[in-house]
């Protein structure tokens, strides 16, 4: 009970924040700058999951949702291996198409499975962790091209590190509520209400930015 109140204050902390963040608060840790050492690409890695208030959002819902397959450390891999899978796609010169509005849609669709309050099933979950997984590491790319071997690498771990520990930690925190009940508990579906209302917010910036 007191784990879902704790989670649940934590997301509307963070949805207030989206209605002050500038946006010059965006998904660079290192302002732009091409990472040059080993710790300067781990320091980016860990924080571009974290300041991007979209990718945060996404990867507080892949834990929530983790928590109700019951597989709290296995289904957040599959959002991971997908940012990775999408950031190669970036360094490789791939094109995806409409990356920001996807990214955004995936945060607004993640919130509304929760707030429909019933179990989703776990192929449906593992695919929208693996599609989403891949605009959202496509995003994360876009810091880090043109860096070398070395800051690349660590950017790498940085940022699949950042966010399996978020995944896997919120699904762990709410899996005892969550786990093996075909209706979600109310606070779980008011915690998906926030995040989609996140992802609601960055879809309407992306579509309509000015």
């Amino acid at each position: 009970m007191f784990s879902n109140l704790r989670l649940l204050a934590a997301l509307l902390t963070l949805g207030a924040a989206v209605t002050v963040a500038g946006p010059a608060f965006a998904h660079h840790p290192m302002g732009g700058a091409i990472v040059s050492t080993f710790g300067e690409g781990l320091l980016s890695g860990l924080g571009h999951p974290v300041i991007g208030l979209d990718h945060l959002a996404f990867i507080i819902g892949v834990g929530l949702v983790a928590a109700t397959l019951g597989r709290p450390l296995l289904a957040p891999l599959a959002f991971v291996g997908a940012t990775v899978l999408g950031v190669v796609a970036h360094l490789a010169l791939l094109d995806l198409p409409l990356v920001e509005p996807l990214i955004a849609l995936s945060v607004a669709a993640i919130g509304a499975a929760l707030v429909y309050g019933k179990r989703i099933a776990a192929g449906a979950a593992l695919g929208l962790f693996g599609v989403a997984g891949l605009f959202h590491g496509y995003a994360y790319g876009e810091s880090i091209v043109g860096a070398e071997t070395t800051p690349l690498a660590a950017y790498f771990i940085g940022f699949a590190a950042i966010q399996y520990a978020l995944a896997a930690g919120v699904a762990l925190v709410t899996a005892r509520n969550a786990t093996g009940r075909e209706a979600l508990p109310v606070g779980l579906r008011i915690a998906g209400g926030v995040v989609a209302g996140v992802g609601l917010v960055f879809l309407r910036d992306s579509v309509l930015p000015f």
